[in-house]
């Protein structure tokens, strides 16, 4: 069972990014409105009954201003740091908020999450690596160098 990714948005604008498998997908951050991200999923030919989570991975717009509409629409779970979720003031239902931690994976279905530290302008921010059935997908953004961190992942 191998792992399917897509960008659908990358940029100072809005960054959300899709990885799954067959049965069950993430999606890491959610910049884009939620309108948007279902538009782009359906052209991309990507149910959205397939996402099981958000991952976030700071809190700068471009990366969370989608989350609470997502959330709230879908009842999507959403990983965030304490950190993330306190200087993000991202209104999201309480039930909805789990945490995360460095290099404690998280498992969604067949998916397995690993977040990990690096190094960026903000609050906690991690970055990820997805895995399933021998598959590794890594979603680095907004590092500009490749960090100790990175490198040492």
């Amino acid at each position: 069972m191998s792992l399917f990714t897509a960008s659908l948005n990358s940029g100072s604008n809005a960054n959300c990014y899709y990885v799954g498998n067959q049965q069950e997908a993430v999606l890491i951050d959610a910049g884009l409105s939620c309108r948007e991200t279902e538009k782009r999923m359906q052209q991309l030919q990507l149910p959205m009954e397939r996402v099981k989570a958000i991952f976030v991975s700071h809190e700068h717009g471009d990366h969370i201003s989608g989350v609470p509409g997502l959330s709230k629409k879908y009842q999507l779970p959403v990983y965030i740091t304490p950190g993330t979720l306190q200087q993000g003031n991202i209104p999201l239902e309480p039930s909805l908020v789990h945490s995360f931690h460095h290099h404690k994976p998280v498992y969604i279905g067949d998916l397995q999450i690993l977040p990990f530290r690096k190094s960026h302008d903000a609050a906690d921010p991690h970055s990820f690596m997805v895995s399933a059935a021998g598959t590794n997908i890594g979603v680095i953004t907004d590092i500009g160098y490749p960090c100790r961190q990175v490198m040492n992942f």
